[in-house]
């Protein structure tokens, strides 16, 4: 028995440090310089670019190759390469360098590198101490070394590289003091790198993904993986080369404008809802149980049970319509219409009034609108249909497989989910029924 009992924590201390080792919680965007490979935290990465033609600054360190106009803004441009000494193909000067824009405190610079390569995901915990055997550079530099897939990857630490060194009581970066004019400050949209799908191959993927969950919360994954692929190609094929990455949040609306299912923001048109209700599975129960997450302002969720009602007129109908948006919500229960803006089938469901055209009462009746962060632990009974279009794609890659599972868990067997056009159940389990703008998918018994 006391052999048994040291023998346990051992092991629960193997699988704790196994499970530690195989987190994913540092990512950086790795690129090459004289036949080595480097990476920079991606916290530090604003953007990735090519450029030349910089424009020379007199008396600057020989690292110093010019400064550049960035949207207007104008910073600094260093040539790593020339700064740790190691060679360079020698280029023409009209020639584009593979720039990283970098942010450190308040100053945004760019660095030239020979290549940029992906963006690669790792476990801090496997990350090694530095040591100068291995690279050209002063050790105090480097944060750690790590092998990622047969590459032996020397991490920068760029806060100490271009760490701002105090002259009287103005901080300024240390580079300035070469001829370094410092770049005005640029704020870094908050980032959650767990929604960031890592190692794609393509950096500037990788980039929009980041972007898109910085500007818009969008986080790519199993879920949406297939429009995405098809959205980047299209957008990479009709753009520069420059302009291919999401520089503010305009470009990410644009990016996202074929995402979008139909009647967004708007009751149902006939066709829409006939296409929703020819893909349901068949209730055959007289209780119809929905839950309909993230229902907004109610337009899909008053289209639902207006398609429900007319399809089972003697069941009983319980629909859960939960937001975070307080507003939106406190406002759903009592929407009013102008009778222009109403599709024809609703106004047999519907009650004019001095201000407009409402719901008839057993059709309010039959919704129980509450406010609700989807992500939060909710009390609904098993479901017959979960209504979700267009929302499970706005949270990060995590919370996505959460919400996903939560989904499996409270439908029926033989229940549906309704998703976004361009979205799709991530697991095995369901089959997709109904075909074009319609995204139904039907649990396995």
């Amino acid at each position: 028995m006391s052999v048994q009992t040291a023998e346990k924590p051992e092991a629960e201390s193997t699988s704790a440090r196994k499970e530690r080792a195989e987190k994913i919680d540092f990512k950086m965007v790795t690129f090459s310089l004289a036949g080595k490979e480097y990476g920079i935290d991606i916290m530090n990465v604003k953007e990735i670019a090519s450029a030349g033609r910089f424009t020379y600054v007199p008396n600057a360190a020989p690292f110093v190759r010019g400064v550049y106009n960035l949207r207007g803004d104008i910073i600094s441009i260093i040539d790593l390469r020339t700064m740790f000494h190691l060679p360079a193909e020698r280029k023409s000067d009209d020639a584009l360098e593979s720039l990283l824009i970098l942010r450190v405190d308040d100053h945004v610079f760019g660095v030239i590198v020979d290549n940029i390569d992906k963006v690669v995901g790792v476990s801090s915990a496997a990350i090694q101490p530095p040591h100068p055997i291995f690279g050209d550079i002063n050790v105090k530099y480097i944060k750690g070394i790590i092998e990622n897939l047969g590459k032996l990857y020397i991490i920068l630490n760029v806060e100490k590289l271009f760490a701002p060194k105090k002259e009287a009581e103005n901080p300024v970066p240390v580079l300035a003091h070469a001829g370094m004019p410092a770049a005005a400050p640029a704020p870094l949209e908050n980032r959650d790198v767990t929604a960031i799908p890592v190692d794609s191959g393509d950096v500037n993927a990788d980039f929009i993904r980041e972007t898109l969950f910085a500007f818009k919360r969008f986080g790519v994954s199993a879920i949406n993986e297939r429009w995405f692929t098809e959205r980047y190609a299209q957008w990479s094929s009709s753009r520069k080369p420059t302009d291919i990455q999401l520089k503010e949040q305009t470009e990410a609306d644009q990016f996202l404008e074929t995402f979008y299912s139909a009647c967004t923001g708007a009751l149902w048109t006939e066709e829409y809802a006939d296409a929703v209700m020819a893909a349901l599975p068949r209730i055959e129960s007289r209780s119809i149980n929905v839950w309909n997450p993230g229902c907004g302002k109610g337009y899909e969720t008053y289209s639902l049970a207006c398609a429900l009602r007319r399809a089972y007129p003697e069941a009983r109908i319980k629909i859960w319509a939960n937001d975070s948006d307080l507003l939106a919500i406190s406002m759903a229960p009592n929407m009013v219409f102008t009778a222009e803006s109403v599709p024809e089938m609703y106004l047999e469901l519907m009650v004019k009034g001095k201000n407009g055209w409402t719901f008839q009462q057993a059709i309010r009746d039959s919704i129980f609108f509450e406010f609700h962060d989807v992500l939060n632990s909710n009390p609904i009974p098993p479901v017959d249909l979960i209504l979700c279009r267009d929302t499970v794609s706005f949270l990060s890659a995590a919370d996505q497989r959460k919400l996903a599972a939560d989904f499996a868990e409270k439908t029926k067997h033989d229940g549906a989910v309704i998703l976004g056009s361009n979205e799709s159940m991530p697991v095995d389990n369901w089959n997709r029924s109904g075909g074009g703008a319609v995204s139904v998918f039907v649990k396995k018994a």
